[in-house]
């Protein structure tokens, strides 16, 4: 099993631990297609109904009720069912329905159906993969000193992202870049000279372009405009851009703040518990796959 496949089961895990409640219903669903009509559910707690002799407790009931109001749109929370009659009125209707539609197919053979059968063995390999993962990593775990060194390592890329309000004045040729910067050192106005003179299409707005991150513009442009000697309310030095000849001006700064240890230390565990998990199940995939018998016949595939 190379690494491009275990990223494929990998991603397929998180998927579907993601929706855990989603896969632990569907999971049951698919015992209960292999269940006799007649015969009782194995879960929890009293039994709250009887249809045809097939039994539903009270822990099924909750399993259903749970993976439903977790697909409940946050915005719409009066659609989850949470009161007494309301779970009442869904085993009433919905789940007696589910059930008496699920006893009809099995009368009618379709569990026996070639596709059936293939589709409950993937919906079970997909089950016990994400049950493997589950077991092999609920007890993977960081250290404070490693939440501590990633820290350390990497806080100046965990800063929040800066922002800064730049204006630009861009012209196609060098002699007219010097011919305004005499002008701005004289005490012009950037913003006006920005609306007479130049060819960007910020010069409408005085030049403005707004709040920028890095990455908005040139690697020129940032290297110029980002740069920790251009101060607020300074005009930076002439530079050339693929948009031309550039003066740019610092009209303020916002963002940029350096987070703390204890501000990032839950983010920073999450990230490390996972990688952790990752790391432990491709040692898992590589051992499998060197004790493993594999053929692939590629001649096959069209």
């Amino acid at each position: 099993m190379n690494r491009k496949l275990y990223v494929s089961i990998f991603c397929l895990v998180m998927i579907l631990a993601g929706c855990d409640k989603l896969g632990m219903f569907q999971a049951k669903t698919a015992v209960e297609k292999k269940v006799a009509p007649t015969a009782a559910f194995v879960g929890k707690g009293p039994v709250v109904a009887k249809i045809n002799g097939t039994m539903v407790t009270l822990d099924d009931l909750n399993q259903d009720l749970e993976a439903y109001n977790a697909s409940v749109p946050a915005d719409k929370p009066e659609l989850k069912i949470t009161t007494r009659d309301k779970k009442i009125e869904y085993l009433k209707n919905d789940k007696v329905r589910q059930i008496l539609l699920y006893q009809e197919a099995l009368k009618q053979g379709l569990d026996k159906k070639q596709d059936i059968l293939l589709a409950l063995e993937k919906t079970k390999q997909n089950l016990l993969v994400l049950e493997l993962v589950r077991k092999e990593t609920e007890n993977v775990d960081v250290t404070s000193g490693e939440i501590e060194e990633y820290y350390n390592l990497y806080k100046d890329k965990l800063k929040e992202p800066e922002e800064r309000q730049i204006r630009e004045i861009v012209v196609p040729g060098e002699q007219d870049a010097k011919d305004i910067m005499i002008q701005l050192l004289q005490g012009a106005d950037f913003a006006t000279l920005a609306k007479d003179r130049s060819k960007a299409k910020s010069a409408v707005s005085g030049g403005d372009l707004g709040y920028l991150q890095r990455g908005k513009k040139s690697e020129q442009f940032d290297a110029i405009a980002f740069s920790d000697s251009l101060e607020v309310g300074k005009v930076s030095s002439i530079f050339k851009s693929p948009d031309g000849y550039c003066i740019v001006k610092l009209e303020g700064k916002r963002g940029g703040k350096q987070k703390t240890l204890s501000e990032m230390w839950d983010d920073i565990k999450r990230a490390l518990v996972f990688l952790k998990q990752q790391q432990k199940m491709e040692n898992m995939i590589d051992q499998l796959n060197r004790s493993a018998k594999i053929e692939i016949i590629e001649g096959e595939i069209k």
